[in-house]
């Protein structure tokens, strides 16, 4: 039986198409998944993001099994509210599951992925034993995220402005009006455009959707979210980024925290191992001006700077609203050239290699 939010009710209101995502019943769309995309473009969206799931970590021991269990290090954060992005390395050095992780007034929470949930709490149970800490997760709190260049007045006009208007990026604050002491907002996104994602209790957040509806923010669903965060080159686990896998090869370098070299995160000695003898392959964005939608696990062939043919692999591929043709992100070789072709039902297509970032804050960059 698949899982539901405590938002089900208000997207079967809105006629949002439920379907299985992860073993959620989530809305993938409530209509014109590419009007959806472009109201986050061009004003404000939201999206019910409840399946992910919300892990409080407390305790005297808290920050040294974070320092260990995570390649960024938490030790960064020296004040409340304060987030980074951050990943759960195994041994070889691949990636269990990427995350956020706050510094909190009571120790940290992690906001992690919800088709990794089980492993994820797994894997923090098994490292945690050696450390005073309590692991918690929040089942009664729901997370809308509120996206788009609109998006944070419209939530100023319905929260406490005066709390949250000065926040910077990556950071967030619990709110201090009454029967709202629960409700913790923070400045980050999985779309590339400005925002809040706002976590609050279940009970809450059914009449808090109707009244970002009711400012003018339009229903999302996940359809919009993944080209939304495709066109910003984010990546999505199980696509970019896998437990075989490092974050050297999927543009994720500068999420690890090397120094100080005393600590010893899990995954460490393979990540040095790595740097050392040479990453061999890289993350990049791919671009078709002509017809044709690349998609995952398409190949991608190249070549070095001899001539000589090499080969990669699409992770994600869709056609881009904004820019009105299909992009992708591929896994290449280092040095992979910036012309290619890529098979698309027996068709080679021309594609223009570049960074792997291709929309931020409504405009493109590529």
């Amino acid at each position: 039986m698949l899982k539901e939010t405590s938002l089900v009710n208000v997207h079967r209101q809105m006629s949002g198409k439920l379907v299985d995502f992860g073993g959620w019943n989530m809305p993938v769309n409530y209509g014109s998944q590419i009007e959806e995309h472009t109201a986050v473009r061009e004003a404000a969206g939201m999206f019910d993001v409840s399946h992910m799931t919300i892990v409080d970590v407390e305790g005297g021991g808290a920050k040294s099994f974070l320092q260990y269990l995570l390649a960024n290090d938490v030790g960064k954060l020296q004040q409340p509210g304060k987030a980074l992005y951050t990943a759960m390395l195994n041994p070889e050095g691949g990636v269990i599951d990427d995350l956020i992780v706050y510094l909190m007034s009571f120790g940290y929470r992690l906001v992690v992925n919800c088709a990794t949930r089980e492993k994820d709490l797994a894997w923090l149970a098994q490292h945690s034993a050696e450390f005073e800490v309590s692991i918690c997760e929040r089942h009664e709190l729901a997370m809308i995220a509120v996206q788009g260049p609109q998006a944070r007045e419209r939530v100023h006009g319905l929260l406490e402005p005066a709390l949250i208007e000065g926040l910077g990026l990556f950071q967030g604050a619990f709110l201090a009006e009454p029967g709202r002491a629960e409700w913790f907002v923070a400045r980050t996104g999985y779309t590339g455009e400005e925002g809040y994602e706002i976590m609050l209790p279940n009970s809450d957040a059914p009449a808090f959707w109707q009244a970002l509806a009711d400012v003018g923010v339009k229903p999302c669903g996940l359809g919009a979210r993944d080209t939304l965060r495709l066109e910003a080159g984010m990546n999505l686990y199980g696509h970019e980024m896998d437990e075989q896998t490092s974050p050297l090869v999927a543009n994720m370098g500068w999420t690890v925290a090397w120094p100080p070299e005393s600590r010893n995160f899990i995954g460490r000695e393979k990540l040095e191992q790595e740097k050392a003898t040479g990453v061999r392959a890289k993350l990049v964005g791919l671009l078709l001006h002509g017809k044709g939608v690349l998609r995952e696990g398409q190949v991608v062939t190249g070549e070095d700077e001899h001539g000589v043919k090499l080969q990669g692999i699409v992770t994600s591929g869709t056609f881009s609203p904004t820019l009105g043709h299909s992009i992708a992100l591929a896994r290449v070789p280092m040095n992979f050239s910036e012309n290619a072709v890529v098979e698309v039902r027996k068709r080679a297509l021309a594609v223009t290699v570049v960074k792997p970032c291709f929309v931020r804050n409504g405009r493109k960059v590529v």
